[in-house]
């Protein structure tokens, strides 16, 4: 079934489901919502374990997990992420494992595939009607949803132009949401121009090469550009600056998670970025795409300061922070 079909009709869970499609975004939230239908938070603790597909070693532990009698709860819960990372035999192992869950418990796939995946195929279609399949596949209805509900979530409103044009990008919904999020900061009505500004900073070759350089440790370049951008345009140069900073780190992020992909508009940067993502890996980039977001976040709320002296001071400080990231 589909993502929404899931989150509104809110069929049984029985003993296995797969959380497939290649939405991040909503296969996490899928997660959530499973949780939630299958244990309450209070039963967690004991009743519940996650294997990400990067710590996998062999299938047996996952297996004493599956066939684990819960502890003072109905059901136990087994979840493993990222299966779509794993090589032949261990998604052949995984499988074995979801043959065999007893009633009573439920083990939850994150098999990031798409449902017509050839190679790998996908676990589901090879389970057949014994899992559930959440496909977090999204047409432009439940993308327009997704920006609607992401905007209620945040407190924040945009025009219709805006909902559409995200409805009909080609970015996955990650990428939507931290836009979303950036534009929102302002606490006012997102307007188009609002979104073609978000757009031109990130693509902006300045702001870009600024970005690059900076994660690439070269600090005296990206000084040297965060200079020129302040010189041409002393109250205006931190946003797009920052705003090319924390999509830069965003993606190197989402590189560095297990099975990550970028996005359809920032494939052709595979080549640069995966070496880097592997070298700074999924922790630090987070932290580093967070630092760059408050940056974003302090200029726009006035915390920074509003004199442009604040404003790049702040910049070089969070340059300053972040030079060491390719460094292992």
């Amino acid at each position: 079934m589909k993502y929404y079909d899931f989150i509104d009709k809110a069929p049984k869970i029985g003993s296995v489901v797969v959380i497939e499609g290649t939405e991040r975004a909503l296969a996490e939230l899928a997660l959530d919502v499973a949780l939630d239908r299958l244990l309450p938070p209070d039963m967690r603790d004991l009743n519940l374990e996650r294997f990400p597909a990067a710590e996998w070693s062999d299938a047996g532990r996952v297996r004493e997990a599956v066939q684990a009698m819960p502890f003072l709860a109905d059901r136990r819960v087994v979840v493993v992420t990222d299966a779509q990372s794993l090589k032949a035999q261990p998604r052949r192992d995984l499988l074995d494992v979801a043959q065999n869950v007893p009633d009573g418990n439920t083990l939850v796939i994150l098999d990031l595939l798409s449902p017509r995946s050839q190679r790998p195929q996908p676990l589901a279609s090879q389970l057949g009607r014994s899992a559930m399949r959440v496909d977090t596949t999204a047409n432009e209805e439940a993308r327009t949803r997704f920006v609607r509900e992401t905007l209620e979530r945040l407190g924040a409103s945009a025009e219709p132009r805006v909902i559409a044009e995200l409805a009909r990008s080609e970015s996955d919904l990650a990428a939507v949401r931290n836009d979303l999020e950036k534009l929102a900061l302002g606490g006012k009505k997102i307007t188009y121009k609002d979104l073609q500004a978000e757009s031109l900073a990130i693509e902006d070759p300045k702001a870009y090469l600024f970005a690059s350089a900076l994660v690439e440790g070269k600090l005296p370049e990206a000084f040297g550009i965060a200079h020129e951008f302040f010189s041409s345009d002393p109250r205006g140069a931190a946003i797009p600056l920052l705003s090319a900073l924390a999509t830069e780190c965003g993606l190197i992020w989402e590189l560095a998670r297990p099975g990550g992909e970028l996005p359809a508009r920032a494939r052709w940067r595979e080549r640069a970025l995966r070496p880097l993502a592997a070298r700074i890996g999924e922790r630090r980039a987070r932290a580093a795409y967070e630092r760059a977001v408050r940056g974003v976040e302090a200029v726009v709320t006035g915390s920074a300061g509003s004199d442009p002296e604040d404003h790049r001071t702040l910049v070089e400080r969070i340059a300053a922070e972040l030079s060491g990231l390719a460094r292992r």
